[in-house]
């Protein structure tokens, strides 16, 4: 039996990309899972959100796949009341929440010309105060429990140094970073550590739009994806869901680190 057997983990954006490869791993870890996603934005960001909206009929298929209990839940992550429901509602129905992994995100390329205020909000909503609310709520439910737990925020080496026409996406991950950081000093003493993922370049539904907004002329979305991990890591490999979801274990498992982000990024952030 491993450390995480018999644990509870809460995943946000669990049905796709890195938070389903998470959501996978912690099961095979022996971990019970609440999976949430969102299928329906609550707010004015539809428009903006760089992956697909079935995010809780992702997440009712990981869930059902995954099994050993797990359960799918649909959340805004932008929406405190939803946010509130998604933690009490894993407390209630699978006794706990041990571990929290909040990777619900979005993202679109503009330059800062092009950008709207209603763009940059929306994707400042999910990323910066989704981080906010479902960080808050796991707090709460943690310090009810009273024997400590996990926070790991998915962030993004764009927390660490900027892109062109990524203005507003890089702004909300230095948020994560530093709201990560500050958090993690703020609960040291009560068992709860908090601590990031940077990914670098992954094959997800982001990268799929990133590879659209990116493309010189001519370019297919391959050759764009091609180019960008050639110019950009210096080992010359793509990073995987499964480099990220190695990275959750270690976190989840790691009683005495806390207030880090770390970069799994083939060494682009050097």
């Amino acid at each position: 039996m491993g450390a995480l057997t018999g644990k509870v983990a809460l995943i946000t954006g669990g049905g796709t990309g890195i938070g389903k490869g998470i959501a996978e791993r912690f099961a095979r870890e022996g971990m019970t899972l609440a999976v949430a996603g969102l299928d329906q934005a609550k707010n004015s960001a539809t428009q903006y959100y760089g992956r697909n909206l079935g995010g809780y009929t992702a997440a009712k298929q990981v869930a059902a796949a995954i099994g050993n209990g797990a359960i799918a839940l649909e959340a805004d992550v932008t929406n405190s009341a939803d946010v509130q429901a998604m933690v009490a509602e894993t407390a209630k129905r699978l006794g706990r929440v041990d571990v929290m992994v909040n990777c619900a995100g979005v993202i679109t390329a503009r330059p800062i010309a092009e950008m709207t205020e209603d763009e940059w909000d929306s994707i400042m909503d999910v990323n910066a105060k989704g981080t906010f609310l479902t960080n808050q709520a796991t707090v709460a439910q943690m310090r009810k429990q009273g024997d400590g737990g996990r926070i790991i925020n998915i962030a993004s080496v764009a927390g660490k140094f900027g892109t062109a026409t990524l203005t507003h996406y890089c702004a909300s991950k230095f948020a994560v970073v530093g709201f990560t950081n500050a958090l993690a000093k703020e609960v040291a003493r009560e068992a709860i550590t908090v601590n990031c993922i940077c990914p670098g370049i992954v094959a997800t539904q982001m990268w799929v739009l990133l590879n659209t907004s990116f493309a010189n002329p001519g370019e297919t979305p391959e050759q764009v994806y091609a180019r960008a991990i050639d110019r950009y890591i210096p080992q010359g490999v793509e990073q995987t869901v499964a480099d990220m979801a190695d990275m959750a274990v270690f976190l989840a498992t790691a009683p005495h680190v806390t207030g880090q982000a770390y970069n799994v990024d083939g060494g682009m952030d050097l």
